[in-house]
């Protein structure tokens, strides 16, 4: 990377202006820009380009690779010392310490603070204490952490994971400079942070507007002069303004476009895996759904639904039928294993009959799917599934669409536990790690393990995966934990997600990461 910014300086041959600015689709960020309290896309996107972390995830193979740390030492997994690089800071001048990292990890961890990633926080000791799961806080800042010297600070976990260093790429771990909580309104007006480019101005409900920060001097510095992310709530209109020459860059293809865009946009046209997995979700705190025999009916529906037809279709091949629970963009090193889900993720509909009929039967004779109907997309492929189940149990309406108005009331029955049956679940990866598919969806009472599923011997293999330092054992480790999840048909995998993004004549070099998000700082103009 420094020798590809080195080729692309100065006014020669790397091709482009550095000077030029580019626009983007975007989506205005649920909350303010605060690293702790963002885990959505649109939000994710600013981050990733005025922050820099300890890590930093390779935009092409999605390797985590020292960025800030200049080393993280551990002799037990479970203590670690990291020491920051000298010479990195903000800009407003300030240099980035282990202070701004230890600042900004307690603030995040405190439950007053009220961060959406606080959970984050979750392995390091004391976290029990800023962040309890009832009643008031009883400490301000995590126990686990303290601050040796301007470049040091030890972290201390409340269980052994080999791979912690691997996920402090994931911008809930950024430092923040002493303005965050000198000002912090002032802040949160106009972002401060570390990375390639800086916050110029910000109009809710119209535009961002980014620049490529001067002072910059990490080896991934902005080719182009920084990027406009226009506002759009519908993005049709943002394909169309492409089209029309308005916009530079759409990163998510409207479903209606997605078999028009090879032909309108030819090699300027992405379509490329990211870490994204749609599966069916369980309710196991439903007897009905978690009684003895149940896993042959999970597994003769996930056999009875032609996943290669529903991605051909509904999703012109912007979707891979999924074979395990993990996502091609891990690779065979990082934990996934094409085929691993077996005959359990192949369309055999007489099988699946027969599975169901062996497992008891459909449980009240009919299969509800449950999933939020505030967005189009996902009624089409439910109904899809629908019918797919239909025909191969030769029944009209053994399974039916279930339709919640919108996304917050979705969220909310399932928090509720209601679901009747089967529900849409998407994971989309936060660090990639074989760890972040499994262990937030399916170890007992997790964050993310909306359906409560619990399985000793599976949280016992994660719990071993987790403490073992010697990286490849631990991913195999962890595979033999998805191939408990694999045997009980704990969620029906049903197809990893390509990213897809279309761009303008005026650009060069334009990727999507593993995540899906374009590699703005790569992007050349002109």
């Amino acid at each position: 990377m420094v020798l590809l910014a080195a080729a692309c300086g100065g006014g020669g041959g790397g091709g482009g202006d550095e000077g030029a600015v580019l626009s983007s689709s975007w989506g205005d960020p649920q909350n303010p820009l605060e690293p702790a309290n963002t885990n959505e896309v649109q939000g994710g996107k600013v981050l990733d380009m005025i922050f820099r972390n300890l890590k930093k995830y390779d935009p092409k193979t999605g390797a985590a690779q020292d960025m800030l740390a200049e080393k993280i030492e551990t002799s037990d997994s479970q203590n670690f010392r990291i020491t920051v690089k000298d010479g990195w800071k903000f800009s407003n001048g300030e240099p980035v310490t282990a202070r701004s990292f230890v600042d900004a990890w307690n603030y995040g961890a405190s439950l007053k603070n009220n961060q959406k990633n606080a959970y984050f926080f979750q392995y390091i000791d004391g976290y029990d204490k800023t962040h309890p799961e009832s009643g008031s806080q009883s400490a301000d800042t995590l126990s686990g952490l303290k601050t040796v010297d301007d470049r040091t600070f030890t972290v201390k976990l409340s269980q052994k994971f080999s791979t912690f260093p691997d996920t402090l790429g994931y911008n809930a771990y950024a430092p923040l400079p002493r303005a965050f909580f000198d000002d912090h309104d002032a802040w949160i007006a106009k972002p401060v942070g570390n990375g390639p480019y800086q916050v110029d101005s910000y109009a809710k409900g119209s535009q961002m507007s980014l620049r490529a920060w001067d002072g910059y001097n990490g080896p991934d510095k902005a080719q182009n002069g920084g990027v406009d992310l226009k506002v759009y709530t519908d993005n049709a209109t943002a394909y169309n303004d492409l089209m029309s020459g308005n916009l530079d860059l759409v990163d998510d293809i409207p479903a209606s476009q997605l078999k028009n865009a090879p032909n309108d946009l030819g090699d300027r046209y992405i379509n490329t895996p990211a870490g994204i997995l749609q599966t069916l979700a369980f309710p196991f705190y439903d007897k009905a759904w978690n009684r003895p025999g149940m896993e042959k009916v999970r597994k003769g529906l996930s056999m009875a639904i032609d996943r290669k037809q529903i991605t051909e279709t509904i999703f012109q091949k912007t979707r891979t039928p999924a074979t395990d629970w993990t996502s091609p963009v891990l690779g065979e090193d990082g934990g996934f294993r094409e085929g691993l889900c077996g005959e359990g993720c192949e369309y055999k509909p007489q099988d699946a009959k027969q599975l169901i009929e062996e497992g008891g039967g459909l449980p009240g004779g009919q299969v509800k799917i449950t999933f939020n109907a505030d967005t189009g997309s996902h009624r089409d492929w439910v109904e899809a599934v629908c019918n797919s189940i239909n025909r191969a149990l030769g029944q009209g309406k053994a399974c039916v669409p279930n339709p919640i108005g919108t996304f917050a009331d979705y969220r909310n029955q399932i928090g509720d536990e209601k679901m009747p049956g089967p529900f849409r679940a998407g994971w989309q990866m936060d660090y990639p790690l074989i760890q972040n598919f499994l262990q937030p969806l399916y170890y007992t009472n997790a964050s993310s393990n909306d359906g409560k599923w619990s399985n000793q011997q599976f949280d016992d293999l994660v719990d071993e995966a987790n403490a073992e330092s010697d990286t490849t054992k631990a991913v195999d480790t962890f595979v033999k934990a998805e191939e408990v999840v694999r045997d009980e048909m704990a969620a029906i995998p049903l197809w990893y997600q390509n990213g897809s993004a279309g761009y303008s004549e005026r650009l060069s070099d334009v990727t999507l990461n593993p995540f899906s998000v374009p590699v703005y700082d790569r992007i050349k103009v002109g």
